[in-house]
């Protein structure tokens, strides 16, 4: 096999270096569509983000397995890729920016309603349009703060553990 080859099947992530990740901004758009759609519809869109976010966490877990073999300290080290890769997936593709999303699209609505004479659904779609454009934006302020937040925490937990190993 061409080492360039191997390479790139070794870091390939399905679920971060493919049009997979998409899915973990399903809420988002979800939220930006907030006033456009059913509640329903919001609610389908997180829980797409939700099997992304699960489904990348078991892979996380089953490559730390395959990483660790038989070795002494397996489980917990399968058991901490698998809670870091939820947690910091939960945070920063779901929670936060869905929250974030959210927010700006409501005060995006109460700021048009009160400074413009525009229609109800020309609010509404420039209230959409925000939200969209709004989510490039987020994405790596919020990845590199959840980062901080788990080194800072949860973090420090699994290193000590493998400090002592």
């Amino acid at each position: 096999m061409d080492p360039a080859e191997e390479n790139t099947s070794k870091t390939l992530d399905i679920y971060r270096d493919t049009w997979v990740r998409f899915l973990g901004y399903a809420n988002e758009v979800g939220e930006a569509f907030r006033a456009q759609v059913p509640v329903s519809f919001v609610r389908g869109t997180y829980a797409v983000a939700t099997v992304y976010v699960t489904a990348d966490a078991v892979d996380k877990g089953k490559k730390a397995a395959a990483a660790h073999g038989d070795n002494p300290g397996r489980t917990a080290r399968v058991a901490a890729a698998v809670v870091d890769t939820f947690v910091w997936q939960a945070l920063a593709s779901v929670i936060i920016p869905g929250f974030t999303i959210n927010r700006v699209c409501a005060a995006s609505l109460r700021l048009l309603a009160g400074t413009t004479k525009w229609p109800l659904p020309v609010r509404k779609w420039t209230t959409t349009a925000i939200g969209l454009s709004t989510i490039p934006f987020i994405i790596t302020p919020i990845d590199r703060s959840v980062d901080f937040l788990l080194d800072a925490s949860v973090r420090k937990l699994y290193h000590e553990d493998e400090k002592e190993k």
